[in-house]
């Protein structure tokens, strides 16, 4: 009986462990300089991507698929470029892109999901896209 107890008790264990990174799974970069670029996919729930680039010619590609997600792009001084898609619900995606020649492209393709941006000095551009219902977006451009 207690050998039953205990292989039970370690299955589940085995399993929950097993499950827990595909539920809640973080990644932060931060590139200082020259070349830069970066990109990550993650599936499940609770994820969180961010990311934040100083100088020369950035880029960044995020994608998530699954609900309460959380994608954010910062990138200041020089080519830039952004990129988030999120498919799932009640995600949250964002881009701030500050000096240079922009680019920005946020989509999400679920309901409640939340998407904003901010473009300053230069080039800008956008392409914020949704499918779904009950969803927010807001974009703000300064661009000369």
């Amino acid at each position: 009986m207690i050998r039953k107890l205990l292989v039970t008790a370690l299955t589940a264990t085995l399993i929950v462990s097993a499950a827990a990174p595909a539920m809640a799974n973080s990644l932060y970069i931060e590139q200082y300089g020259w070349g830069n670029a970066v990109g990550g996919g993650q599936s499940g729930w609770n994820n969180k991507f961010g990311t934040y680039q100083n100088g020369k010619w950035n880029t960044a590609v995020s994608n998530q698929n699954g609900g309460n997600n959380t994608s954010a792009v910062g990138q200041q001084g020089k080519n830039n470029y952004g990129d988030v898609y999120q498919n799932g619900w009640n995600n949250q995606g964002g881009v701030g892109q500050f000096g240079q020649d922009h680019n920005a492209i946020l989509t999400q393709d679920g309901n409640g999901n939340v998407a904003a941006g901010v473009q300053v000095g230069k080039g800008c551009n956008a392409n914020m896209v949704q499918h779904g219902s009950g969803n927010v977006s807001a974009f703000v451009q300064v661009c000369p």
